[in-house]
């Protein structure tokens, strides 16, 4: 056993006991940024006087020496030391001698994970904003190419009134750019540096905390100590915002599959992201949908996880807070892993136009547009709601669409029906007189687009 810790103890630690305590299993994962700062904390002692220039340099080469070691493959991170911390510091005394004994002067490990947690999850972020950047440019080209692409849009899962898929595929934009904002927020209020908050009291030696936050690319240090080292907020919070990221790739999942079934044939998922059937052999699966919708309940299962374990715990640290990477770690990995095949599989993607087309036609989308015809030529509202929805059920009983019923049969219903009608309830017109900002038509999303292009420019 390689523990920090043990003068006091009369005996050795029960081998279950250790095994349950230690966390070098799931925590060597940010031995970069272990490193990392115990670099800017050794850097620091020597500006202040702590630690003498010649010590500061054999440390510093005797660190670097190990993160080259892990990378290359040549030094092992064993289980045999309680956490990443010891594995760092036991080498580092092993290679340049007493020197690295110094290299946990006026600090704790409680402050040094608190800061490799958030150095971390900072680079975490970074990573998840640059494949939210890859999904929303890839939703970005699509609207360009298809403001001018039919297809009903819904409620309640029912055809409501025609849209475009740019606009349709302009709600997730939108969705997913907040997505991007709430990854800057966090970034933003994370962005203060724990080390020198000690165990929780902060330390007698003469610390420059602003130094070494600046080396680290902090805005300043930690205001409280004890906060310092129990605050997980800023993972609690990126827990949320990645369940939110999940929880708008679940929806757009959602649409994807009943998009592919054969009932909508609106999409067809590229070969490369589909599966096939064992038994089935015309079978062709959006499994990569099916997934992301899935792995959806996992993010939240890590974030109330979280939540659950951090609402008891008493200032300052406890060791219950260990519990906080393994989820953090498998909530991370999972979004990225999401984002990256969903950007992938949407990319590739072939929309079916005249389907969706043809779909908006024959679910009665224009049905709105044939009663604001009415109002327009004088009748009340609710007397063209009535009128329109007799039309509707003529055609349901005649199987055809709207515009494939006759005059003749307009007219019967209401006397106020002219041949112009089937140009205001044209597809093409239903949509392009919405104009508004925020609307489907074409001018509506070209300004839309331009917005969001510039907006991505700016990302």
């Amino acid at each position: 056993m390689a523990q920090l810790w043990g003068g006091r103890f009369t005996k050795e630690t029960d081998q279950l006991v250790y095994d349950f305590n230690a966390s070098i299993t799931f925590d060597k994962r940010f031995y970069a940024q272990d490193i990392r700062g115990s670099i800017a904390h050794v850097t620091m002692l020597a500006k202040q006087g702590i630690l003498a220039d010649e010590e500061k340099v054999q440390i510093i080469d005797g660190l670097n020496g190990i993160l080259n070691d892990v990378e290359s493959g040549k030094l092992e991170i064993s289980n045999k030391y309680e956490d990443i911390h010891s594995f760092v510091e036991a080498n580092l005394i092993d290679r340049i001698g007493d020197p690295g004994k110094k290299l946990h002067t006026g600090r704790s490990r409680n402050d040094q994970v608190a800061l490799d947690m958030k150095l971390y999850t900072r680079d975490e972020i970074e990573e998840l904003d640059e494949l939210l950047r890859g999904l929303l440019e890839t939703l970005l080209t699509i609207m360009e190419a298809n403001t001018e692409t039919y297809m009903p849009g819904f409620t309640h899962l029912q055809k409501a009134q025609p849209i475009t898929l740019a606009h349709h595929l302009g709600a997730y934009f939108e969705m997913f750019k907040r997505d991007h904002e709430r990854m800057r927020d966090i970034l933003k209020r994370m962005n203060t540096c724990p080390l020198g908050s000690g165990a929780l009291a902060g330390t007698t030696y003469p610390l420059d905390r602003a130094y070494t936050a600046e080396l680290l690319g902090f805005d300043g240090p930690t205001l409280n100590s004890m906060d310092g080292v129990s605050d997980r907020d800023y993972l609690l919070e990126l827990l949320s915002a990645i369940s939110t990221i999940m929880m708008h790739l679940s929806r757009f999942s959602e649409e994807v599959i009943i998009w592919n079934s054969n009932e909508y044939q609106f999409v067809e998922i590229d070969d490369a992201y589909s599966t096939g059937s064992s038994i089935m052999p015309q079978k062709k699966n959006p499994d990569i949908a099916e997934l992301v919708r899935g792995k959806t309940g996992r993010v939240y299962g890590a974030m109330n996880a979280f939540y659950t374990t951090m609402k008891g715990i008493p200032l300052a640290y406890n060791k219950d807070m260990q519990e906080d990477k393994e989820w953090a770690f498998d909530a991370i990995d999972t979004v990225k892993g999401c984002l990256t095949l969903f950007t992938g599989m949407l990319k590739t993607m072939r929309f079916n136009k005249e389907r969706m087309k043809d779909s908006a036609r024959h679910g009665f989308t224009n049905a709105t547009d044939a009663a604001d015809y009415l109002v327009n030529h004088g009748v009340p509202f609710r007397d063209a709601h009535g009128i329109v929805g007799q039309l509707v059920l003529l055609c349901i009983e005649k199987k055809i669409a709207l515009d494939e019923l006759p005059l003749e049969e307009y007219k019967k219903i209401s006397p106020v029906f002219e041949e112009d009608i089937y140009e205001a309830i044209s597809l093409e017109i239903c949509v392009n007189k919405r104009m508004t900002i925020g609307a489907p038509g074409k001018g509506a999303m070209e300004e839309s687009i331009a917005i969001n292009k510039e907006y991505m420019k700016n990302y």
